[in-house]
């Protein structure tokens, strides 16, 4: 039964073959320009701290006191909690658990700024409104458990993480869209083998070309390399599922969700709730926690990026154990019922129209393709177009070994001067080249020679004029 096509797919196969192919990659800039602005513009338009952990340490009567305050002046923007003793407040900090602790006793806030880096900023903002309110010191002393290094304004992690992302899916995303037929293990071997690579160059990079970060290039190696690998699996797994639009999951997972809920932009307690959720499933709030352990030496450790990380690698696994049959199954039935896609017939039509136009450009310089065995031939001047003869001889210089190589290799035959094949039992034909220069020196015979008949010719018809 033959496919029926709407208006539009009709219109769509009217247009020139390259103009088709231009179309059918237009909802790409349509997509990134809605989720940069979904996921980018939105979230820190509206961020502002929602549930801000605030530690209390060893006075329950100021921990409610503040909460009571917050309360009152904004409901839901900080939560207070209670706090035993000074090291478990130490700790929670570090650890990014609590953005800032307040120790009554010595009049102290501490804070870890190489964890969260704009926290330093937003917290006071919050919390002396607070104290004020319950008759505490609006300054107290500040002490920061992780300052971030000299020049380092703590965006580094979220940087490098992006790029980590970049070589994990754009690697399994050409995988998915031009090796459709590959079978899994060649997949899986490109998509390590870019990860190994890119993962090699970003490290060198970052730690001894421009010293972000320092000390730290087998680590940052490594760790790039399993997070790479770790996201080409499973946009490997899901191209089988999406076919050429597998850069929507992949970008959605890795760039535009990833940023806002990675927690290095913004702390996370500032981002709207669904982003928050986000961060304990996105690979980005992953890669940025492990980084800032490594680098800085605070965070949550590096337990949950290995989970996160090997969850990843084993959904993709799966996903490639079902995704391959179904995308083989999806590929019969669309074969039997004689179905096509736009993009396809536009691949068919732009390759159709690309070989008509280099039959057409070269037939215009004096040339032609041999179906036999692909060598470009010469047509002979008399069947070539008037005032091409020029091109022709030029072309032919140019064209002369690489057709004299495939003569010699498909059955021993050249090309001759008029574009003919000899066979190997006749002499040695002329290259091009010397065909060409033999074809000038006629050129410049029948030249002279006309040359030499004008120059005499006036004096004979002077002379005959004078008999006369």
């Amino acid at each position: 039964m033959p496919q029926k096509k709407s208006a539009y797919r009709r219109w769509y196969a009217a247009q020139h073959p390259n103009v088709q192919m231009v179309l059918s990659q237009l909802w790409m800039p349509v997509f990134m320009l809605i989720m940069f602005i979904l996921c980018y513009v939105a979230p820190f338009q509206h961020a502002a701290p929602r549930d801000m952990p605030l530690g209390v340490v060893g006075s329950t009567q100021v921990a409610e006191s503040l909460r009571t305050a917050a309360d009152a002046g904004e409901p839901g923007a900080v939560d207070v909690r209670d706090i035993t003793d000074l090291d478990t407040a130490r700790q929670q900090v570090t650890d990014g658990d609590l953005a800032a602790a307040y120790v009554p006793d010595s009049d102290t806030m501490i804070i870890a700024s190489a964890h969260q880096a704009q926290a330093s900023s937003i917290v006071p903002k919050v919390v002396t409104p607070l104290l004020k309110a319950t008759g505490h010191n609006p300054q107290p002393t500040t002490e920061d458990l992780a300052p971030l290094p000299t020049h380092d304004i703590g965006m580094t992690p979220m940087y490098l993480m992006i790029a980590w992302c970049i070589s994990g899916y754009l690697a399994a995303m050409f995988v998915g869209l031009m090796g459709g037929p590959l079978g899994r293990r060649i997949r899986f071997f490109i998509i390590a083998c870019t990860a190994v690579l890119l993962s090699f160059l970003s490290a060198l990079l970052i730690d001894p070309i421009l010293g972000a970060i320092t000390g730290h290039f087998w680590a940052l190696w490594g760790l790039g390399f399993c997070w790479a690998f770790a996201i080409g699996a499973a946009v490997n797994g899901v191209s089988y599922f999406v076919g050429r639009f597998v850069a929507v999951p992949a970008m959605l997972m890795c760039i535009f969700l990833s940023m806002p809920s990675s927690g290095g932009a913004m702390p996370i307690w500032m981002m709207p709730e669904l982003f928050q959720w986000l961060s304990h499933v996105v690979v980005g709030s992953g890669i940025t926690e492990m980084l800032k352990q490594l680098v800085y030496g605070v965070g949550p450790g590096y337990t949950r990026g290995w989970i996160m990380m090997a969850c990843y690698i084993v959904v993709g696994l799966l996903l490639s154990l079902v995704g391959k049959p179904f995308r083989e199954r999806k590929l019969i039935r669309r074969i039997l019922r004689g179905r096509t896609t736009m993009f396809q017939d536009a691949q068919k039509a732009a390759g159709a129209h690309g070989a008509a136009e280099q039959k057409h450009i070269l037939a215009e310089h004096g040339l032609k393709i041999r179906p036999a065995d692909g060598a470009v031939l010469r047509i002979p001047p008399e069947h070539a177009h008037h005032g091409l003869r020029e091109k022709v001889e030029d072309a032919v210089a140019r064209y002369d070994s690489v057709v004299s190589e495939r003569a010699e290799h498909h059955g021993g035959t050249a090309v001759a001067a008029a574009g003919q094949l000899l066979s190997d039992g006749d002499r040695t034909p002329p290259t091009g080249l010397d065909s060409t220069q033999s074809d000038f020196h006629d050129l410049e015979a029948e030249v002279a020679a006309e040359e030499a008949g004008e120059g005499s010719g006036k004096p004979a018809d002077e002379a005959s004029r004078r008999d006369r």
